[in-house]
């Protein structure tokens, strides 16, 4: 039996909802229209995805982004409001949060393994004391807490030893928005795991802070000994890197 090629139409009303016009198939999506929801996928899935692809670096991954984008821009459509933009930059917001949450999902991953790796001694070298386990956990503790965009321009830089023209270009935030999230992040960091003292003596008070320098790994933790300084009533300070 000889082949034959079969050429495969699309439906009529597929047809048609493909000849509609952009805003046409966005009226239709926020009315609750189903086939304006395949016709969304259709024309602006390929944007969604290649964004997500770039800035994770994970096929897989971006398209998991993908189907979430589309099913939060279902769920939300009432949210859609055409006067502050195309449908298409409404997408494309909604692409950059799901991304922002991908990588807050990936740093936690990589937090777990880095925890219970540290918690193990590696070939040939003498166990961690357990002061060097808790410092590596306070930073990782600390670094959850920051507010979401200076907690994933730190792990980008932390975890991914990303420069921060890397992680602008990843993220899309220009570069000034990249520095100031690191150097506000690692001020917050310093300050909670105690590198700045808060009663105010030795004439600190009134001081403005000193620059923070961004860099690619963590903030020293400030351990406090068990040691009292003599007449004063205050205990000495001492600083441990976490490597």
């Amino acid at each position: 039996m000889t082949a034959q090629s079969v050429t495969v139409r699309p439906s009529p009303v597929t047809a048609a909802r493909d000849r509609l016009l952009d805003h046409e198939v966005a009226e239709g999506f926020v009315r609750g229209d189903e086939r304006c929801l395949s016709a969304a996928y259709r024309r602006w899935g390929g944007l969604v995805l290649a964004l997500a692809a770039r800035t994770l670096g994970d096929s897989r991954e971006a398209e998991d982004v993908s189907q979430q984008v589309f099913l939060a821009a279902w769920q939300g459509r009432a949210n859609y409001r055409p006067e502050r933009g195309p449908f298409p930059g409404w997408l494309v917001g909604i692409t950059r949060r799901k991304i922002a949450d991908a990588l807050t999902a990936r740093t936690r991953r990589l937090d777990l393994v880095a925890a219970a790796g540290a918690a193990l001694p590696h070939p040939g070298e003498p166990p961690a004391g357990p002061e060097t386990v808790l410092d590596r956990l306070l930073v990782t503790d600390e670094l959850a807490k920051l507010p979401r965009a200076q907690r994933e321009v730190l792990a980008m830089a932390f975890y991914a030893d990303l420069t921060q023209a890397q992680i602008a270009e990843r993220t899309g935030l220009p570069l000034g928005t990249v520095k100031s999230h690191a150097r506000r992040g690692l001020h917050r960091m310093r300050h909670c795991l105690g590198g700045e003292e808060r009663d105010g003596g030795g004439g600190g008070a009134g001081r403005s802070a000193a620059p923070v320098e961004t860099r690619s790994h963590p903030p020293p933790v400030q351990h406090r000994s068990t040691r009292e300084t003599p007449g004063t009533g205050r205990a000495d300070w001492r600083a441990r890197g976490v490597e």
